[in-house]
């Protein structure tokens, strides 16, 4: 985790508080190694920004991970209608895919 970098996307953030590209950019800076703090950069997004699309593949995978199966399964979900709505093929597939993964790996528990 670069603390530089990190340091510079909250100076975005401040700056551009209505662009949900900056506040992503920071939960992606933070989800390796930080993933609570991660978990509250996503959080704000689908409050704030249910809409931007991108947010929901990685949510979704870190509540999966953290055991929140149910809120999970919500994300895949909404990230899925979100992409059909948005008319968007590629994040489409990628969503199903990685529901598809979830539910598999939740079937062997």
């Amino acid at each position: 985790m670069n603390n530089q970098r990190i340091q510079q996307l909250i100076r975005f953030v401040q700056e551009e508080p209505d662009e949900p590209f900056n506040v992503y950019a920071l939960a992606m800076e933070y989800l390796a190694e930080e993933p609570a703090q991660a978990r509250v950069y996503f959080d704000e997004l689908l409050t704030r920004f249910p809409d931007y699309l991108p947010t929901y593949y990685h949510a979704a995978a870190l509540q999966a991970e953290s055991g929140d199966r149910d809120r999970a399964t919500a994300l895949y979900d909404k990230g899925i209608e979100l992409a059909r709505t948005q008319q968007n093929q590629k994040t489409l597939l990628e969503l199903l895919r990685a529901q598809r993964a979830f539910e598999d790996d939740e079937d062997e528990w």
